[in-house]
């Protein structure tokens, strides 16, 4: 099995679940005690959030470029970053580091085409629905990519930052995603990415009629296939 580097903290409530998810697939897929080989590195996100919202990738990159060489000297083979939007750095981590990085778009890509599903709502921080570095990897593949109004995004936006990474669960917010899905059902989707790995902890697939892409899951369960693989 390779050891896995997991980059996480961002925020540390779905890097608990990329942990648990991880040791699960691994002990289904090899039986026995078996559990993740794997080293963790775990962001303060107040610094990574502040950065984000003024805009600072460039310094943003250095610190991710910088805790995956850490990875790399302590034996890390590969990369597992534990969030969507700082996927926007993978293409710097593996040009910088030679570590391959298991990317959670063309994970999540291959579970849409697996599924048939041909054009879907993408949610996720503002960073990653207005970006092209997520939605690029689905098209190139023949995926059809919603995002929705300008209204939604903001909503679907401030309720990651202001609550679900604060581990703040609020009713009113579940039904405001689930009202934002229906709409695009509305315009013929027929699946929704959960491109956030807080989403899941809100939205699951009994509350709305189309697919639910889960990326946490998705790309919790790739990494331990590239992990066992020859």
């Amino acid at each position: 099995m390779k050891k896995m580097g997991l980059i996480g903290g961002m925020s540390w409530e779905s890097s608990l679940e990329y942990y648990r998810i991880i040791n699960e697939s691994v002990k289904s897929k090899l039986g026995g005690c078996h559990s993740a080989n794997c080293l963790l590195y775990s962001f303060d996100f107040h610094e990574i959030e502040e950065l984000q919202h003024k805009g600072e990738w460039e310094k943003l990159k250095n610190l991710m470029v910088n805790e995956v060489e850490n990875l790399k000297r302590a034996g890390a083979e590969f990369i597992v970053i534990c969030t969507n939007t700082m996927h926007l750095m993978a293409p710097d981590i593996e040009d910088n580091t030679g570590l391959k990085v298991v990317h959670i778009a063309d994970a999540t890509s291959d579970e849409i085409i697996k599924r048939n599903v041909e054009k879907v709502l993408l949610l996720g921080t503002k960073f990653t629905m207005e970006g092209s570095f997520y939605r690029e990897r689905l098209e190139k593949n023949g995926i059809e990519v919603v995002i929705p109004s300008e209204l939604d995004r903001q909503i679907i936006h401030d309720i990651i930052y202001d609550e679900l990474i604060l581990g703040i669960l609020r009713p009113e917010s579940k039904q405001s995603y689930i009202d934002i899905i229906n709409k695009a059902i509305g315009e013929h989707v027929t699946g929704v990415v959960l491109g956030c790995t807080e989403i899941p902890l809100l939205i699951n697939d009994n509350d709305v009629a189309i697919e639910v892409f889960n990326t946490t899951e998705i790309h919790s369960r790739a990494a331990v296939d590239f992990a066992i693989s020859n």
